[in-house]
């Protein structure tokens, strides 16, 4: 599986990624099913979600680790192998628990945004994370701003599939315009939205 390393990843654009996961956070209402892919920006939302009562299906060791603490919180695991390098499971099997699991949102990071979609590297890292957006109504993404001029090789959604992204103050204009432009509605973590980004809400 390729990818940046979790304990790489991690290190980047940490006031970003905190922001960002604090955002993400309070979008979760009480009592819901979401589900959290692995990633290091997803990672950064399990602070915000104690005292939630919340059922949480993950691919991540990681996310697990931090929501273990937290009494409240159910936390289910596809069945699958585990790839050590970013700490997570990767299921090819059709009749897991991930089948069963209904979410009101999926939240995810991704390894590019663009005009095509988000972006992943790794063929498998596609067909798990599509089985995973399958069981979600809404696709919220979370990806700091210098991923919206990253690129790929593999297209794992289009900007259709997607409802909301959160992001930090440091995305472009263009950037902003091109989501707008797909209906998605945008929340720049650590500020208020604009006029612009309020309108495009529910489109």
């Amino acid at each position: 599986l390729k990818g940046t390393p979790f304990e790489k990843s991690i290190a980047l654009h940490q006031p970003a990624k905190r922001a960002i996961g604090a955002a993400a956070g309070a979008l979760c209402e009480p009592g819901e099913g979401v589900i959290i892919d692995g990633g290091s920006t997803t990672y950064q939302m399990c602070d915000h979600l104690d005292g939630k009562g919340l059922q949480v299906l993950t691919n991540s060791l990681h996310i697990v680790n931090a929501l273990l603490p937290q009494t409240g919180t159910r936390i289910l695991l596809p069945s699958g192998a585990v790839f050590r390098e970013q700490n997570i499971i990767l299921s090819p099997f059709e009749n897991d628990v991930t089948r069963n699991f209904y979410a009101r949102r999926m939240f995810m990071g991704a390894q590019g945004l663009g005009p095509l979609g988000l972006m992943e590297a790794d063929p498998l890292l596609i067909q798990a994370e599509q089985k995973l957006i399958d069981q979600a109504d809404d696709l919220i993404v979370l990806v700091d701003s210098s991923k919206f001029n990253k690129r790929s090789s593999l297209i794992l959604c289009g900007l259709k599939r997607i409802a909301t992204v959160i992001t930090d103050s440091g995305i472009e204009d263009r950037h902003a315009a091109m989501l707008e432009a797909a209906g998605v509605t945008l929340i720049v973590a650590g500020r208020e939205e604009t006029k612009s980004e309020k309108s495009s809400v529910g489109s």
